[in-house]
C-alpha cells in the first residue's frame, strides 16, 4: 500500500457561515429555532440576511471547519465540495485555501447560489443556525478524484451531506473508493435531524463494517440507537465500529475503540461565547491524534483542548495557535 499523501480527505458542504451577534429577542421576534439549525430557502435566507446586525463572512461548513483545525495542527489535508461561481463561492475557496487546504472541486456554473449557514448568537453563546444549503447539495459523483481519494489515509465524510441525492452517491462511491485502498473511513453523524431520515442508511453501513471511525455527540447517539440511556447507546454501537467517540459538551467525551475504553473531562473554560464549531475542532484535534498514531486518551484530550479553544470566541475557526495550546496543555 502506498503511502498517503493526504492525512485526512473530507467530502462535506461548502458553505460561507454568516455571523452575528443578536439580542434574545430578535430570535423570538424573528421565530428562529434558538440553539438549533433550521435549513431555509433562498428567500428565506435573504429575509433573515437583512434582518441581521453587522456580520462576519467566513468558509465554513461541518467538515470544513474540522479540516480548518487539522491544518492548524499540522495534518495535510484536503476538500471536496461545491460552491457557486459567484461572490461567496470566491470567498469560500479563497478562505479554505488560506489555511492550507487543497480545494480543487470546480465551481457550478448557474443556480442555486453557493451555500450560506446565517448564524445568530446570543448573549449566552448559543448559536442559532439557518442554513440555505444551495449549490453545496449538488456535488455529483463525476467531482471525484478517485485517485486524490485512495490518497489520504483517512476519508472525513459529512452527515448533513448525505441528505441530497448526488452527494449522497458522490460518498458512497468515495467509500468504496478508499476501502478498495485499504485506507480508513470516519463518518460524522452531524445532527440528530440527518439521522431521523438517514438512520437505516447510516446503521447499515456500521452494521456492513464500512465507518471505522465514528462521530456522535449524545443526542445522535440517542437517534441512531433509539436508547436515550448514553451508556447502553455506547455498547451497542462500540462493537460495530473499530473506533467510536462520543461527545457530551460540559460533560465530555468517550471513545472506544477495539474494546479500550477512554474518557476526558470538558476542558476548563471562563466563558463560553459562542459554540459555533465545538463539534468540528473536536473531531479536529481527535483526527490528527489518531493519525498520528496517539492513544485514544491522548486523541480524546486534543479533541477537548481544541473544542474549548473554539467556544471561547466567535466563528469556527481558532484564534488561538492550535499546535502551541495542544502542545502546552498535554505537556
Amino acid at each position: 500500500m502506498t503511502e498517503p499523501r493526504y492525512d485526512v480527505i473530507a467530502i462535506g458542504n461548502a458553505i460561507v457561515d454568516v455571523m452575528s451577534p443578536c439580542t434574545d429577542e430578535l430570535i423570538d421576534e424573528l421565530e428562529l429555532n434558538k440553539g438549533g439549525m433550521t435549513l431555509v430557502d433562498e428567500e428565506g435566507a435573504r429575509r433573515l440576511y437583512a434582518a441581521m446586525g453587522p456580520a462576519k463572512e467566513i468558509s465554513g461548513g461541518s467538515a470544513a471547519n474540522t479540516l480548518a483545525g487539522m491544518s492548524a495542527l499540522g495534518a495535510q489535508c484536503a476538500f471536496v465540495g461545491q460552491v457557486a461561481k459567484d461572490q461567496l463561492g470566491d470567498v469560500f475557496c479563497h478562505d479554505i485555501r488560506a489555511v492550507g487546504i487543497d480545494f480543487d472541486t470546480p465551481a457550478r456554473e448557474g443556480q442555486p447560489s453557493t451555500a450560506r449557514c446565517l448564524i445568530f448568537v446570543t448573549p449566552d453563546g448559543e448559536r442559532t443556525m439557518n442554513t440555505f444549503l444551495g449549490a453545496s447539495q449538488f456535488l455529483p459523483p463525476a467531482a471525484l478524484d478517485d485517485e486524490l481519494i485512495a490518497s489520504a489515509a483517512i476519508l472525513y465524510l459529512e452527515g448533513y451531506l448525505w441528505d441530497p441525492e448526488e452527494p449522497r452517491s458522490a460518498m458512497r462511491h468515495a467509500i468504496d473508493v478508499a476501502r478498495k485502498a485499504g485506507r480508513k473511513v470516519a463518518f460524522t453523524a452531524s445532527e440528530s435531524f440527518v439521522i431521523d431520515r438517514h438512520g437505516d442508511d447510516f446503521r447499515a453501513l456500521i452494521d456492513e463494517g464500512q465507518i471505522d471511525i465514528l462521530f456522535v455527540n449524545e443526542h445522535e447517539l440517542a437517534s441512531l440507537t433509539g436508547e436515550s440511556d448514553f451508556e447502553k447507546g455506547v455498547s451497542m454501537v462500540a462493537g460495530k465500529v473499530p473506533v467510536l467517540v462520543a461527545t457530551r459538551s460540559a460533560k465530555g467525551a468517550v471513545a472506544v475503540a477495539h474494546g479500550e475504553r477512554a474518557e476526558v473531562a470538558a476542558e476548563p473554560i471562563a466563558k463560553v461565547v459562542d459554540t459555533t464549531g465545538a463539534g468540528d475542532l473536536f473531531a479536529a484535534g481527535f483526527l490528527t491524534g489518531h493519525a498520528r498514531g496517539e492513544s485514544l486518551e491522548t486523541c480524546l484530550r486534543m479533541g477537548a483542548i481544541c473544542a474549548a479553544e473554539i467556544i471561547s470566541h466567535y466563528g469556527a475557526r481558532s484564534e488561538a495557535d492550535l499546535k502551541a495550546l495542544v502542545a502546552a496543555k498535554l505537556g
